[in-house]
């Protein structure tokens, strides 16, 4: 079933197919998802807190702007990543808009095994002792709000607390595999 133009009433979908002419379509898989995110650009952000044993973070592509009033955001996290447990039980994180300049900080905090708060890395304890990365884009620090089970994932939901968008530069990309610069 599909919505009218105006949103109304709902009424039976076509049944004409519409095919790409050179491909055929494919049941859903983990790989089927996989090349089609890498044709969608993303925005790069880097997710931060605070761990019993010193800060954690990762890379992530899933942020997304969720409600103005109140200011909310979300993003996805693997269940499986060394960050997982520290964001399952903090209640704060920071997130850090990227830019252009960033693409090997952006490889480290995606790397396995990296250490990603050793040199070279720029950072310092910020406001609810959330590492606040330097030289970022903007960096925002929110106090979680929910932890939504999704698959291998959670989809974290986060108010914003404080932050800072004064930084300059354009952003960095995720596109195709890799960090890419926007183009204009």
């Amino acid at each position: 079933m599909t919505a009218t133009p105006d949103l109304g009433t709902p009424r039976p979908a076509s049944t004409r197919s519409v095919s790409s002419p050179s491909a055929s379509p494919r049941l859903a898989s983990p790989d089927l998802l996989r090349s089609v995110f890498r044709r969608h650009a993303a925005g790069v952000a880097v997710i931060t807190a605070q761990g019993g044993e010193g800060p954690v973070g990762f890379t992530a592509t899933s942020l997304t702007s969720v409600s103005a009033e109140p200011p909310l955001l979300s993003f996805g996290v693997g269940t499986g990543s060394s960050s997982w447990p520290t964001i399952a039980e903090k209640d704060h994180i920071g997130v850090h808009i990227l830019g252009e300049h960033q693409r090997e900080l952006a490889a480290t905090f995606a790397r396995s095994g990296a250490d990603r708060f050793g040199a070279p890395t720029a950072w310092r304890e910020g406001p609810e002792g959330v590492p606040v990365l330097d030289d970022v884009l903007a960096w925002l620090v929110c106090r979680i709000v929910a932890r939504v089970p999704a698959g291998d994932h959670r989809i974290v939901l986060a108010e914003v607390v404080l932050g800072d968008p004064a930084g300059t530069g354009r952003p960095l990309l995720y596109h195709q595999g890799s960090f890419k610069s926007l183009r204009e």
